[in-house]
């Protein structure tokens, strides 16, 4: 892993969903990495919204769009001619899913078909991470984490339609790709939290909505365990399979990415390390909303495959995690400059990096 960023300097590298909350983390570390970056995705879901405050805008050839609009996206593809693409463009919310499952469904299915469509017509891409969820999984409350070659069959429709989504990936890589031309992986990451994410009924905004204005944090399912992580342990993880599979495509494949066991910790025990590092008073109380759909109780992931292919390992714990979360938060509410912070924590984790290698 190590310098593995210079890789991409130079590289022409499409991310759908760039917009989001990880996209916007992925341009801005793909920009300070001298790659040349393409954008396509709605307008920014949420005010405030990440994409604006990252610095990234003028800096990339961004191109507001629709996954689920083929004509449009190959029109983006035949324009500019990546060489890597990372898709991330999704209807990521599990509650959305149950309001909305039409559109889940054709966001997070038919948007998948209709990037490798457009990568299969396209003679430059050299490498493609179609990103997913650890959601993807039959889920049977084990206490151990879930390998890649478990059952996929996600309960509800956002983590269902995510487990069509790998099958489509499994289905043109078998059917187009099978002479490996074009190396596409999945990779299935746990919950991330990280500076930036303003989307609703996610932990730890909530927990910075209402810390920031004095209110006790509501927290629906204290005890259910989530492998939590901070949000540039998958994206570094994205970017290392990306370029070592464009180097050697046998090496194609799905892979989880989600922290070792020590930081997968339940709701409560997350928002007591939110409190303790927030300060100033902060505290939760769990309120159960009856009328919820369905949560998952227990869900860890099994991620010796991605360290043994890769020799990656997850750097930051979960306390590191919620602290660069709240440094982030603390330079966003002064009207400080984002844009640094989030280089900055970028260079700090790529110096864990080198050092783990060491």
């Amino acid at each position: 892993m190590k310098d593995m960023l210079s890789f991409y300097r130079g590289k022409k590298v499409l991310i759908t969903g760039h917009t989001g909350f990880k996209g916007s983390w992925l341009c801005r570390i793909l920009l300070d990495a001298g790659a040349e970056v393409i954008g396509y995705a709605l307008e920014p879901p949420t005010k405030p919204n990440l994409y604006d405050l990252s610095g990234v805008k003028g800096h990339i050839h961004s191109v507001i769009g629709d996954v689920r609009d083929l004509s449009h996206l190959q029109k983006v593809f035949n324009q500019t001619k990546p060489e890597i693409v990372v898709h991330l463009a999704a209807q990521p919310i599990v509650k959305e899913g149950y309001h909305d499952p039409v559109g889940t469904y054709f966001t997070n299915v038919m948007g998948t078909v209709h990037v490798l469509e457009c990568v299969r017509q396209c003679d430059t891409v050299q490498s493609v991470v179609n990103v997913t969820t650890d959601k993807v999984y039959y889920n049977r409350e084990w206490a151990w984490g879930y390998r890649e070659n478990e059952r996929l069959d996600g309960y509800d429709p956002y983590s269902n339609s995510k487990s069509c989504s790998e099958l489509v990936s499994a289905c043109y890589a078998r059917s187009f790709f099978a002479d490996a031309h074009v190396p596409i992986s999945t990779m299935r990451a746990g919950n991330v939290i990280g500076g930036g994410d303003f989307a609703p009924d996610r932990i730890v905004p909530d927990c910075i909505r209402s810390a920031m204005i004095g209110q006790p944090i509501i927290v629906r399912n204290p005890s259910s365990v989530r492998p939590y992580q901070h949000v540039l342990e998958p994206l570094m993880a994205y970017l290392l399979v990306a370029k070592e599979q464009y180097e050697n495509c046998d090496l194609a494949d799905s892979y989880n990415v989600g922290p070792d066991d020590a930081d997968c910790v339940t709701t409560g025990q997350l928002a007591d390390l939110f409190c303790d590092a927030w300060g100033n008073g902060a505290s939760w109380i769990c309120r159960h909303n009856l009328d919820a759909p369905h949560e998952t109780n227990l869900l860890r992931l099994d991620c010796v495959k991605l360290k043994t292919t890769f020799g990656w390992r997850p750097l930051w714990h979960v306390s590191e995690a919620i602290q660069q979360t709240i440094v982030w938060t603390k330079v966003w509410q002064n009207q400080g400059n984002v844009a640094n912070e989030m280089s900055r924590e970028s260079q700090e984790y790529q110096e864990s990096m080198l050092q783990d290698c060491v």
